[in-house]
């Protein structure tokens, strides 16, 4: 659904109405804010710590937003900033989502984002009192939550089965927030998300990783490119596609749970066949080099879902296939690095 921009401010479909977002620094809290201005929203943003160094990418490219220090382990600081802003809705975006560094620091994982989603809800449930019912919730779930599959594609129905401590922190975050709304009667819901990238994903990200990398072996800044499991299976979408299926989740009079994928599975190899060839490079081996550190000590292989429930109660379908989707985020790395050279 495109926004019509001929309407008026009062009649845009978030006027009069404000949002509070977790986690704007990253990839999905800056196009959901892009999106909730663009609707006329107010937009709140949670920024973690003093001297976060994204905040001022948050401030250039979306400056309307009004940023509040924060932290998902500190709930004192989350009752300031929903008593601050007043939200109609609030959307959980925070988390350590670099699924490797999860092993690295599986408690610290757990408490922001295990935890953290715990501590957000009970925020919100002490700071709406009575009125409870008025503000909507959406948790960012994942599709790291089904591991190790039990059925090929994944719906809101699979078993999960996460296989990191990454995994495992987003089903309880995904639980907890299916108990908030049976317990509580909050409006809660949870997007069960797919992969999905753009060219704002951080470097360490595997797409962003490869992306990145081709650009500088195309423009002789960089030799190889060294990966781990060339076969792992992912269902990648867009991130801007993404956010807007969030959106459409709070605007439902009942709270429930989406899976929001493409429906389609492409291997890294795949990934890195697309970018590659988008250069002009076809004999890519020569430039590509397993090594066995970057492999997971518990591999998910597959991950395909199924958004069919999306699509018949949202309406919601994605817009930008994967062939696009790298061809983007290769052209985004290459005029940054050329930029770099002015």
């Amino acid at each position: 659904m495109s926004l019509d921009t001929s309407l008026s401010p009062a009649t845009l479909p978030g006027a009069g109405r404000t949002a509070l977002v977790t986690g704007i620094t990253g990839q999905d809290g800056l196009y959901l804010a892009e999106l909730l201005l663009a609707k006329g929203y107010e937009v709140h943003g949670v920024v973690r710590g003093q001297n976060n160094p994204r905040r001022e990418l948050v401030e250039e490219l979306v400056p309307d937003v009004q940023l509040h220090t924060g932290d998902l382990t500190d709930m004192s600081s989350l009752l300031r900033a929903l008593s601050a802003s007043n939200p109609d809705e609030v959307y959980n975006l925070g988390a350590i989502s670099f699924v490797a560094y999860s092993w690295e620091n599986a408690a610290l994982t757990s408490d922001v984002t295990g935890k953290g989603v715990l501590t957000m809800l009970e925020a919100l449930r002490l700071h709406a009192g009575s009125d409870l019912d008025k503000v909507r919730f959406y948790q960012a779930s994942s599709s790291e939550m089904f591991g190790k599959v039990q059925e090929v594609p994944q719906r809101e129905t699979t078993l999960l089965w996460p296989r990191s401590p990454y995994g495992v922190s987003k089903v309880f975050g995904h639980y907890m927030t299916i108990n908030y709304r049976e317990s509580y009667g909050m409006h809660a819901s949870s997007g069960i998300l797919f992969n999905h990238e753009s060219p704002r994903r951080g470097e360490e990200f595997v797409t962003r990783k490869v992306t990145k990398a081709v650009a500088k072996i195309h423009l002789g800044l960089q030799d190889e490119l060294v990966l781990g499991n060339l076969d792992a299976q992912r269902d990648w979408g867009y991130a801007g596609d993404y956010v807007e299926a969030m959106w459409r989740m709070l605007q439902q009079d009942e709270a429930d749970d989406y899976v929001i994928a493409t429906g389609v599975s492409h291997s890294i190899r795949d990934l890195v066949t697309i970018a590659f060839d988008h250069v002009g490079i076809s004999g890519w081996e020569q430039f590509v080099r397993q090594d066995p550190r970057f492999l997971r000590p518990a591999e998910v292989d597959t991950l395909v879902g199924d958004a069919s429930k999306a699509k018949r109660v949202l309406g919601w379908e994605p817009q930008v296939d994967f062939d696009s989707l790298v061809r983007m985020m290769v052209d985004a790395d290459l005029e940054a690095l050329k930029a770099g050279w002015k």
